[in-house]
């Protein structure tokens, strides 16, 4: 099984005050934490809902403003059209994660998402039209709405994941 690897990214980080995945925990951006994870483990990464060069980028879709679903959407139509299985998500804003999470999710096999953290998950590419159609009819832009729909499971972790959503939260990370 092929897997790509899907950074979302398209966030307006309106409660951090400012672009939180250009902020830095320790000596890199959130957002290079959160490539450089990923990088690790897949075998290609797509970066979802801004641009950066020197990475393969693509807009959320069908547009801006869906939440991480637009972002997913994005990264399983990429998987479809460039020949992979699987799409593994993370956000920008959650640079440290447990090593062993992404074997994690590939033992349960997709789709499958971290209850606490439901935008980290491993989705088949074939959702993607599935996906296309929820984005489009259902007025639920749930990430946990979307997995109850394609009855993915959940991986339970000992320890909730840190997310970035306020200045407070980086600061904590950085002081850890």
């Amino acid at each position: 099984m092929t897997v790509l690897g899907a950074v979302l990214a398209g966030g307006e980080s309106r409660r951090f005050g400012s672009d939180k995945l250009a902020a830095r925990l320790g000596d890199q951006s959130l957002l290079d934490h959160a490539l450089a994870w990923v990088r690790s483990r897949t075998e290609a990464v797509v970066l979802c809902g801004r641009d950066v060069p020197g990475t393969a980028s693509v807009a959320d879709w069908p547009t801006p403003g869906l939440g991480p679903l637009g972002g997913l959407a994005a990264a399983l139509r990429f998987a479809v059209e460039h020949g992979h299985d699987a799409v593994f998500s993370i956000p920008g804003d959650t640079p440290v994660l447990p090593d062993s999470l992404y074997d994690q999710l590939r033992a349960i096999g997709a789709p499958a998402f971290v209850r606490g953290c439901p935008v980290i998950g491993l989705w088949p590419a074939s959702a993607a039209a599935g996906l296309s159609a929820w984005l489009e009819h259902s007025p639920d832009r749930s990430m946990r709405g979307w997995a109850r729909t394609i009855e993915a499971r959940a991986l339970e972790l000992p320890e909730p994941i840190p997310n970035v959503n306020f200045v407070a939260d980086l600061a904590t990370l950085n002081r850890g």
